[in-house]
């Protein structure tokens, strides 16, 4: 597999792309939304995100407060379940996005959604939700997100020129966060008003939107990518992909380890306002939208980033461990609320920079399938990571949960510094007069000398992105 110094169709700050007018205005945040395919898909999936964002408080707050005793030990298995599709479906999902007509086949993954939604919704608005349901419909759901999200996030190849690609996966990022800005506080006030089973009902009809946007595209102006026909070992290609490449392999190490242990907040979260603040439903939705702030503002700052790099997830991981730890440590609820402003400006910083890092890496043909394996270390390993944080917080209190995830983050990204240092021969320099901190490695020595230097034994970060 060529590294991406080779795939110039994909590369940013490759000669394609620079003669490409759209990477001209990459530094604009909202420059994609002049598209017209992207611009519909872009509000249709600001009103889905906020439908699904109220379904997420609505769901932990039915098994925290009305099916269980405040267990969150029960809310960690949910949200497991809701995750495991992704760990066991996503390579083949990654596969079928790069065979399909994913446009038709995004139809198809935002209804199943949207069914789940309405059917476990009128179980509970007649009261006949178990438990057992729930954990059904977060498995059944969860296996139509984990072959809609490689499909989704490949799409954007055809919305937008390559030179817009960066630009319009931070936007993506910005919708799902403006939405968790606006759905977990409407979805308190929802749940307290009439109940959660309307939660889930609105939440099946924000579906209609995407599947509605993606009727309404002008088929000419969709870019046409590479299908790939059906034949054998295509699943080792991908896989191959990556691991000649050390700098995804570091990125998705990273991940794994975060999202593992770290990313657990729509559970330690409500178990902080239950059992820590002893505050109800509204206090959670507003505290859940205080963090979209944060995670807001990571993503529009990703939207206006020219070149993702591992850099951008290493830092961001480092600070978002230790901002969790002075988040567990917060004394009141409104210090707490607050404290997550800057953990969500990481978490965003840390998953869109990988995102946008590995999407703009790869060939189009494979895309999906490395969009995949990147999918199993963000959200597949949340069925490993959220019983064991759920259990953490049952046993020692939501605070050490917190503690743990931060303390993992900060040892992932020190781990992940002094490998690519000593892999790579990274040097390092920092002012003291203003924050900033610069790396040097193959990539820069090669541009300021003019000569390539041979890449370090494993793979080419320094023709990728160290």
């Amino acid at each position: 597999m060529p590294e991406p110094a080779s795939t110039a169709s994909t590369t940013p700050g490759s000669s394609a792309l620079a003669e490409d007018p759209a990477w001209s205005e990459q530094g604009r945040t909202f420059a994609s939304l002049r598209f017209h395919n992207y611009r519909i898909w872009f509000f249709a999936a600001l009103v889905a995100n906020t439908g699904t964002w109220m379904q997420r408080v609505a769901q932990d707050w039915l098994v925290l407060r009305i099916l269980t005793d405040d267990s969150a030990t029960a809310t960690g298995i949910t949200t497991a379940l809701q995750f495991l599709p992704a760990l066991l479906l996503s390579a083949h999902a990654g596969l079928v996005a790069d065979r399909v007509d994913q446009r038709r086949f995004l139809i198809a993954t935002q209804s199943a959604m949207g069914l789940v939604s309405l059917v476990l919704g009128l179980a509970v608005i007649f009261g006949h939700a178990r438990l057992w349901h729930v954990y059904l419909a977060a498995l059944a759901s969860g296996a139509a997100a984990a072959y809609d999200a490689p499909a989704r996030q490949s799409f954007v190849a055809q919305l937008v020129p390559a030179g817009s690609r960066a630009n319009a996966m931070g936007l993506n990022a910005a919708s799902f966060n403006a939405a968790r800005l606006l759905g977990p506080a409407s979805a308190g006030v929802v749940i307290a008003w009439v109940g959660a089973g309307v939660v889930f009902e609105i939440n099946a009809a924000s579906f209609l939107f995407p599947a509605l946007a993606l009727i309404l595209m002008r088929g000419d102006e969709l870019r046409p990518v590479a299908r790939v026909p059906r034949s054998k070992g295509q699943l080792r290609e991908g896989l191959a992909c990556v691991r000649h490449r050390t700098d995804i392999l570091v990125i998705i190490g990273v991940v794994t380890v975060v999202s593992t242990f770290s990313l657990n907040f729509q559970l330690t979260m409500a178990a902080m306002v239950r059992s820590v603040f002893h505050l109800e439903s509204d206090a959670y939705g507003t505290v859940s939208s205080v963090f979209a702030i944060g995670s807001l503002a990571g993503a529009l700052w990703a939207a206006r980033r020219r070149s993702p790099r591992v850099r951008t997830v290493v830092t961001g991981s480092f600070f978002l461990g230790l901002f969790t730890i002075v988040m567990a440590l917060m004394p009141t609820y409104i210090a707490f609320a607050v404290a997550t402003i800057p953990v969500g400006l990481c978490v965003l910083t840390v998953l869109t920079g990988a995102n946008q890092a590995i999407q703009l890496s790869v060939p189009d043909e494979v895309r999906g399938r490395v969009i995949s394996i990147y999918i199993i270390a963000q959200l597949g390993t949340t069925p490993i990571g959220a019983p064991i944080m759920g259990g953490l917080a049952d046993a020692w209190g939501p605070r050490a949960s917190l503690l743990v995830g931060g303390a993992a983050a900060v040892l992932v990204s020190v781990a992940a510094l002094v490998w690519t240092r000593r892999r790579w021969r990274l040097e390092l320099a920092h002012s003291s007069t203003r924050p900033y901190l610069r790396m040097t490695g193959p990539r820069e020595r090669s541009a300021a000398g003019g000569v390539p230097e041979q890449p370090p034994a494993g793979g080419a970060p320094g023709s990728a992105r160290e």
